[in-house]
This record gives C-alpha cells, structure tokens and sequence, in this order.
C-alpha cells in the first residue's frame, strides 16, 4: 500500500521528513537508490528511516501532544473580549467566508506545478507575474486570466483542475478541498458541539469525502483509518490512540505539510473570539493526520482567525497565533522569519522574492514555508483586503491555500460589508462543495450557520465560567 504516491516516491518523502525532524539519515540516499522499486527492499528502508531517533544537537523542541504544546507556548489572550452589535457580529461572519472564498479562488487556478516549485530555473512568484503580465492583467487587481501570452513564450498554464474560477468564467465558488474542509468543520460543530475528537474526524471524512477527495497526508490517514476500524461496527477502539498513532504515521510522509492548517477555519468561526479554545479544536482536527509542525501550523492559523473577529492589528494576530504554538518549534522560528521579511521589504516583489528563497528548502506544500509567507502577507497587507490577499497568491508555493487563509482572517477582522464589490460580485454569493446539502449553497447561509454555532458555544462557554 502506497497511497498518494507509489511506494518508491514515499519512502524518498520519509527520507526527507525524517532529516527535516532533526534524524540523522547520512547513508541511507544510497540504501533508497539500492532498493530501486523492489517493494520488500523499500520497506525495509523505510522501517529504517522510522527507527532514527532524534538528533541531541537538534536545537528544536516538537512535541504533537496538547498537553506538551501547552507546556512550550508563550503568554497570550486566550480569550479576547468583543463587543459587536448583532448585525457586526453577522458581518464578519459573512466576511471570513466571502474572504476565504476570494482567496482560494484566486489561487485556484495557479495551484499548478509552475507556480508551486517553479520553471525553467524561475521561481514560482516569477511565473506568476509572466502569466499576469501576458494577460496585460499586472499588477493583480483580479481574478487569475484563463490565457496569457505566458503560455506561448514561457510554456507556463494553469491547473487542470480549474473549471470555473479564472477572470473569464468565475461565476461561482467552485468545489475545493480548501472549501470543503471549511464546510466540514461547520458540519462538525453543528452535529456534535465541542464534544469530538479525531475519531470522529476519520469518522466524517469516511462519511462525506471520496478517496478523489483528499491529498497528501489525508490521503494516507484515510486508507490507514480505514485498516484501523470495522465497517460494520463504528463504536470507537478502546485502544483509539495507539492506533491513531498508526493512522497518521504508517507511510505519511507528509505529515508536517499543509493539509492540517487549511482545515482550521470552519473550526476557528464557531470559537470567535476564543484563540485557545480554537486552536484546540485545531489540535483535536490536525491529530487525526498530522504530527508536529503540521498540527501547529492548524493550531496557529485557528488562533489567528479566531483572534480576527476581535482583533484589528495583523501583528497582533500574529502573535497571538505564536501564544497557541511552541516557541520551541521550526514553525514560531518560521513564522517569525517571515515576518521580519515582510517588515523590511519595500515592495510585493521583494518580500515575495526573500521569502521564496528562504524557505526553498521545503516542499512548496509543507506546513512552514507557506505559513512564513501568511505572516508575511498578512504583515505587508496591513489593512487592505485585496493588498494582504494578492501578496499571498503572488508569493506561488500553494497559491490557493494561502489566499484562502489570508482571505478568512482579512475578512473576518474588515467584514464583508468593506470588501471589495470586484472581488466579491463575481461569487454571486454562491458554493459549490461537493458535499450533502452544500451543493449548491449560499455563502450567506453558510457564514449565518457559523454565527449560530458560535452564539451556542459562546452561551455554553460563558455559562462554565
């Protein structure tokens, strides 16, 4: 069983992520190549590569459960205080998901390889802005072109997956993993409250997501849940954490990339206003497929987005995304890079430019590099929608997921009411999720059954305290 990739691929994955977690892997480049495609021989290095330990001279500190999370976060608000009128409070609901929406479609279509790992010794920001410049459509002030003279001169295109989101045809949401994880979290809280863990996390994917559905690490997590659970009975393992432990390790590789941190959203709305507990339902989400930075990273951008309903400085959004994270991990030291970028750049191209570089020595789809360009933006765009949101795209890497999240937390703290009608209108107030009920839907009804949810925890919250 190989998942996502073929086996061979993996185990090169494995040989990565082990040396990105500070294990030490001299040697064992040659032992893959001697393996070739012989599947036995393939497994045995890679039970290699899971028997490192972590280097002493490691200088991070990672642990992947909450109470060590806990342990290695910095001071923060873990409750902010907010006093919106009813009609605000609905505003910025409506705003985060509109924003999200703009982000993620704006992206969409450079979610292709050009723009995630580059081209023709071109990094991936560079090839954004031939594709724009061939469409006379530089600087971004809109939807991505369907053509571009980028094409003829530079053999650049768009993602195969883009049927309805380029400036020519965007009449819509269309269906999206970065989207459909939103409606999922949603889902969730409307059905079961606060009261879930990562069981039932697997139990909802199986429920709603069909294996085309998911990518990377989900994929791996979603054919591992199911070797870990019975068809017929769906009762929870007494043993659920040893082998939740196998559902999001066994062949995943890809456990510290991004797929955790763009499910945080749909989770963070109906927390607003409350950072930790919204990064503990990010923690209790990322657990079921990720590990480490991968579950810091939906930690972090839970806290951020939840912070956005009470708080107006990026900056401050930031931090307290970092109270929710370990300082002690490559993900605060990343973020924090990312920001000291963005507060020296003196233009797009130069931020976009200085973050590509630095962080190239990760994948384009890994949790930090994209997070470290989030930060970024967000701190660069400052109180401009279309500026943060732009910036994030431009920066390539995972052009969709990035614009997504900086689309949420932008609109969650502006509210949808000053958001740009040229980003907005094309939308029609319309999504298409690829889920029951959500297919179409109102993005409307969409951000008002987030504010439901939220005013039902907050009364329960409020009626502990």
């Amino acid at each position: 069983m190989a998942g996502w990739e073929r086996l061979q691929e993996t185990v090169q994955f494995e040989l990565v992520q082990r040396g990105e977690e500070g294990c030490k892997i001299d040697g064992f480049a040659d032992k893959l190549a001697a393996a070739g495609d012989d599947e036995i021989k393939l497994m045995q290095v890679y039970n290699e590569l899971m028997e490192l330990t972590i280097a002493e001279d490691f200088p991070y500190e990672e642990p992947s459960s909450l109470e060590e999370i806990h342990r290695l976060r910095p001071e923060g608000p873990r409750k902010l205080h907010a006093e919106w009128s009813e009609a605000e409070w609905r505003d910025k609901f409506y705003g985060a998901w509109l924003g999200r929406s703009v982000g993620c479609a704006l992206g969409k279509p450079l979610e292709y390889w050009d723009y995630l790992y580059g081209k023709d010794g071109r990094p991936g920001w560079e090839n954004i802005e031939l594709w724009f410049r061939g469409a006379d459509a530089w600087p971004i002030t809109g939807y991505t072109p369907g053509h571009s003279r980028a094409e003829a001169e530079y053999g650049l295109g768009l993602s195969d997956w883009t049927y309805a989101s380029t400036q020519e045809t965007i009449k819509f949401m269309e269906s999206d993993d970065d989207i459909r994880y939103t409606v999922l979290g949603l889902m969730l809280l409307e059905q079961k409250g606060l009261d879930w863990d990562s069981w039932d996390i697997g139990k909802l994917w199986h429920k709603h997501l069909t294996y085309a559905q998911v990518c990377t690490a989900e994929t791996q997590s979603y054919m591992n849940f199911a070797q870990e659970t019975s068809h017929l009975h769906g009762e929870k393992p007494a043993d659920w954490l040893v082998r939740q432990e196998r559902v999001r390790m066994h062949l995943n590789p890809y456990r510290e990339w991004i797929g955790a941190a763009i499910r945080a959203d749909g989770l963070a709305y109906g927390a607003a206003g409350y950072p930790e507990l919204a990064a503990e339902l990010g923690w209790r989400d990322a657990s079921f497929s990720h590990v480490k930075n991968g579950i810091y990273g939906e930690m972090f951008n839970a806290a951020m987005i939840s912070a956005a309903f009470a708080e107006q400085n990026n900056e401050r959004i930031l931090e307290i995304g970092l109270s929710e994270i370990p300082s002690t991990s490559r993900l605060a030291s990343d973020v924090l890079r990312g920001i000291d970028i963005a507060q020296k750049a003196k233009s797009e191209r130069e931020l976009v430019s200085k973050i590509w570089d630095t962080f190239s020595h990760y994948d384009a789809v890994h949790t930090n590099n994209n997070a470290a360009l989030v930060a970024a933006s967000l701190v660069y765009g400052g109180n401009d929608f279309e500026k943060a949101v732009v910036t994030s795209v431009y920066g390539g890497m995972d052009t969709d997921c990035n614009g997504a999240t900086v689309g949420s937390i932008m609109g969650a703290k502006l509210g949808a009411s000053v958001l740009p009608a040229s980003w907005i209108e094309p939308l029609h107030d319309t999504l298409y999720a690829d889920l029951p009920g959500f297919h179409p839907i109102a993005i409307s009804e969409c951000a008002e059954r987030s504010y439901q949810v939220f005013l039902k925890i907050r009364g329960e919250l409020d009626g502990k305290s």
